[in-house]
């Protein structure tokens, strides 16, 4: 896993805001998700990706689990999981990730971005 503050993206003004900081040209999928006090995502078995998965923490904090190990997650880190490490977000008792943005990227745009509208 990586571990980023906002302050320190790229100030990018093509492709997507994560250009240069994670593999993959588009951001594919992904969504903004509350997280109640003591939850645990993907609580049972293992979680992994064949592509690189980012969190940013916009409110509240927990712990990332990344393979068994807790990492400590605050308002404005971003954490980059790499593929096939095992993942799980876990929002704080005292002050629950309210607010979380995830995103994946990968090497073609997600399916709704060729549409017409």
């Amino acid at each position: 896993m990586k571990r980023l503050r906002l302050n320190q993206l790229p100030d990018n003004r093509e492709g997507h805001f994560l250009k240069g900081v994670v593999d993959g040209e588009y951001l594919s999928k992904g969504t903004m998700s509350p997280k109640p006090p003591g939850f645990r995502t993907h609580s049972e078995g293992v979680h992994v990706h064949d592509s690189e998965e980012i969190f940013i923490i916009l409110q509240g904090k927990g712990h990332m689990e990344l393979n068994g190990e807790l990492h400590p997650c605050t308002v404005g880190d971003v954490l980059i999981v790499k593929p096939g490490e095992d993942h799980h977000l876990i929002s704080s008792e005292e002050d629950p990730l309210l607010i979380n943005l995830w995103l994946h990227v990968g090497s073609e745009p997600h399916p709704d971005h060729s549409k017409k509208r």
